[in-house]
């Protein structure tokens, strides 16, 4: 995908300050894109009708920096006195195996937002630099909480083979970071039409990807739940997938574990974002389809709405 960066969101970019060479001019007031885009969330978790505990989490987060002038001699005219830009990010993780796997997903969780608190560069204005920053962080972050997971398990006899899923989304302004292992899953709607962002990383993904009859001592397994990669477990090191994609105004995302799509089609799911209700009723919805469905598996969505003003709109006085 060609990148192109927003006029003005390059901070390494000085030339602006100079018209003609000599004469240093202010930087034309201007609002950076994660300043101007808002997000509508949602979410909801429920054990379903078979389990009596729930081992699914999620997690919704803003970051944020902002600017306000406190004091100056400068006149008004002179100065742009504050803005506040924002990145979010959404995480939903399944807890995998019959001992800890609710522990699991708390603590792929927890970890993850540990290391994004106290490592995350927040990069707020997404361009080629910061955009491979931003990948290369995830990816690291990811195999981290992978060890950690695999360390817990092997340290405490009750949580031995504990594992997880863990997808994950950030966003700053128009950009979109998903980052995946397992199969729980990310969609995004975008007028009317529903598309899976991630790959679901089972056995039977591969054998369908590959071609591949079913092995004689799997056939009476459910390959859809077992898993190549996975946060912890059994399945050593796993393969991130991250990707990027452009955000358009009106665009729905859509975080959930395989408790929902297990049991309902993404024709189902693309109705229920479609409905003109707020993200909240969105996610309680989708829940509860899943349960008329049986709801045999925890259930757990998250939904973000966002509203993003043509470019236009946000772009320095004279560009």
């Amino acid at each position: 995908m060609e990148r192109k960066s927003p006029n003005f969101d390059d901070e390494d970019d000085d030339a602006a300050l100079f018209a003609d060479g000599t004469a240093l001019r202010p930087y034309p007031t201007f609002s950076p894109r994660s300043s101007v885009v808002s997000v509508e969330f949602g979410s909801h978790s429920h054990p379903g009708r078979r389990r009596t505990t729930n081992d699914d989490q999620f997690m919704i987060v803003r970051l944020g920096r902002t600017h306000e002038m406190l004091a100056s001699s400068l006149p008004d005219d002179e100065l742009q006195r504050e803005f506040t830009e924002s990145a979010f990010g959404a995480v939903v993780a399944d807890g995998l195996g019959t001992n800890g796997s609710g522990v699991a997903s708390k603590l792929a969780i927890s970890s993850l937002m540990q290391m994004v608190m106290r490592f995350g560069r927040w990069n707020l204005r997404v361009n080629d630099r910061t955009a491979w920053e931003i990948v290369e962080r995830a990816e690291r972050f990811y195999r981290r909480v992978a060890q950690l997971v695999t360390e817990a398990s092997m340290g405490h006899p009750a949580l031995a083979g504990m594992g997880s899923t863990l997808t994950a989304t950030y966003s700053a302004g128009d950009e979109l970071f998903v980052i995946h292992v397992g199969h729980s899953r990310a969609y995004l709607l975008r007028r009317g039409l529903l598309s899976r962002l991630t790959r679901d990383q089972t056995v039977a993904q591969r054998l369908r990807e590959t071609g591949r009859a079913v092995p004689t001592e799997l056939a009476g397994h459910d390959l859809r739940h077992v898993l190549t990669d996975a946060i912890g477990g059994h399945a050593g090191e796993p393969h991130v997938e991250i990707e990027n994609y452009p955000l358009m105004d009106g665009d729905v995302l859509l975080l959930c574990t395989n408790g929902l799509t297990d049991v309902v089609d993404d024709d189902a799911i693309a109705a229920v974002l479609q409905r003109p209700a707020p993200t909240q009723d969105q996610c309680r919805a989708l829940v509860e389809l899943a349960l008329e469905r049986g709801g045999p598996d925890n259930i757990t969505v998250v939904t973000a709405r966002y509203t993003i003003p043509h470019p236009g709109a946000n772009a320095p006085a004279g560009e």
